[in-house]
This record gives structure tokens, sequence and C-alpha cells, in this order.
């Protein structure tokens, strides 16, 4: 299977704004995601999707392939779906361009699950401290004994009937979700036609639109903890982690 990352990436980010050409000890954001899925060993082809000239002179500088896209995308699966058009392959990656430090094991994790056969893949990770499992910023997954997504949810779910809270992450297995997603190209272009669902709009989760139009999420379960950067804030404690 022909396997392609798009990285979207737009300028007028509403937390953000230019976050994709941020300095991190060197090299902007995009570079940095852009060097480590072309790590990934099951990708053929690694490609931004922008909407920004600012943008687009900086990979050209480097010499990173891109596609132009609409400027009136509300979602990264939308600017993926229309970049892939322009593009032969079987299934697409969508890797976040806030993702400097993703795992290329990660990207290849994903792969694996749509060469098997999976239409739409994703990645979880176990909680293990009650600060994350109560995050609201940090979504969490209800799997299926088959690793299908059976939910997500800015809440702590499941509820634990009886445990005190501060027990939760004890006593049962809570994962978190990794926001990287693969899809064969024709769910994609499905998917990107779907319109926002109650629940999504219930928890600003675009997932949820998917779910709840009956499409299934399978996912693979990762040790490996990212870290995103989607506000100044993350920008800040970034400099101070490292």
């Amino acid at each position: 299977m022909n396997i392609i990352t798009i990285i979207p990436a737009r300028y007028a980010s509403t937390r953000f704004p230019g976050k994709p050409l941020i300095d991190i000890e060197g090299k902007s954001m995009i570079q940095r995601v852009y060097e480590q899925a072309k790590q990934a060993r099951q990708i053929s082809e690694v490609v931004v999707a922008t909407d920004d000239q600012r943008i687009v002179d900086h990979l050209t500088s480097l010499n990173i392939p891109y596609v132009m896209t609409d400027a009136s995308h509300q979602s990264g699966t939308d600017r993926c779906a229309e970049a892939a058009m322009h593009i032969k392959a079987d299934a697409v990656i969508n890797l976040q361009g806030d993702e400097p430090f993703i795992d290329p094991g990660q990207i290849d994790a994903i792969a694996q699950l749509l060469n098997e056969g999976a239409r739409i893949a994703t990645l979880v990770k176990p909680i293990t401290i009650s600060e994350e499992l109560f995050n609201p910023n940090k979504p969490k997954v209800v799997l299926s004994s088959g690793g299908q997504a059976l939910y997500f949810s800015r809440s702590a779910i499941p509820h634990l009937r009886n445990i005190p809270e501060q027990d939760w992450v004890n006593h049962h297995t809570y994962f978190k979700h990794i926001g990287i997603y693969g899809y064969d190209k024709g769910t994609l272009q499905r998917l990107s036609k779907l319109g926002i669902s109650s629940l999504e709009q219930a928890e600003c989760l675009e997932q949820l639109r998917w779910l709840e139009n009956g499409f299934s999420i399978t996912c693979a379960i990762t040790d490996q903890e990212s870290y995103s950067i989607d506000t100044p804030e993350d920008y800040r404690n970034l400099a101070l982690r490292r």
C-alpha cells in the first residue's frame, strides 16, 4: 500500500498565530515535524498542506514539498483531503503540524494498521496520573475488546462508581488520545463531506463526528509520550523542559 504523510499547517491559528514558523533550537517547528516524519519507514512521501504564502516561502527555502490549499478549511482533515486529491496514494496519515517531537515509530504504527485494513486509524496511550485523567485538554478514549474506539471525551471515562476519583487510575486502564490519524483515501474524502455533528459540538472533538456517522476508528496503543505545541504557553513550557 502506498501511504503518504500530509502535515496540515496554517498560519492563522486562533490560539497561536504563526506557530509553524516558531523557532525551536535553530529550526522551525514545521521543519522539525517534517524531518521526524521522513524517518518513518512505511511512508513513501511527506508533504505539507498549507494556505499561507509565508509558510510556502519558508518551505521552498528548505526544499520541503507542499500543496497550497484553501484558506477556508475548518479542520486539518479537510485540508488533508484537498491536498490528497493532488497526490497519488492509497492512504494518508494526517500528522499535526504542532508535533515537532513525534516518534517516527508512531507514524509507522498507524501505517501498519492501514496495511492491515483499518479505514481510520489513530493512537492511544495509557494514563497513569490523575492530573491527565481529569484534564479536559487531554481527550480520553474508551476502547472495545478489539481495539476500536467506542467514544472520545474530554471527561474521565468510564466513571468508576464507589471509588474515590483520586484512585481511579489504580483501578482501571484509562487511555488518552494521541492526535495523529490515518485514513484510506476514499474514507478521507467521505469524512471531509460530513457536517458537524451534535456530539462533536458538545465535546469539540472532530472524531466524534465520524463515530456518530457510523465510521469505525481502529486504535493502536503506544507507550511513547508526545508533546504538541498548541499555545504560547506550551512553547514557554518547552523552553523550561529543555
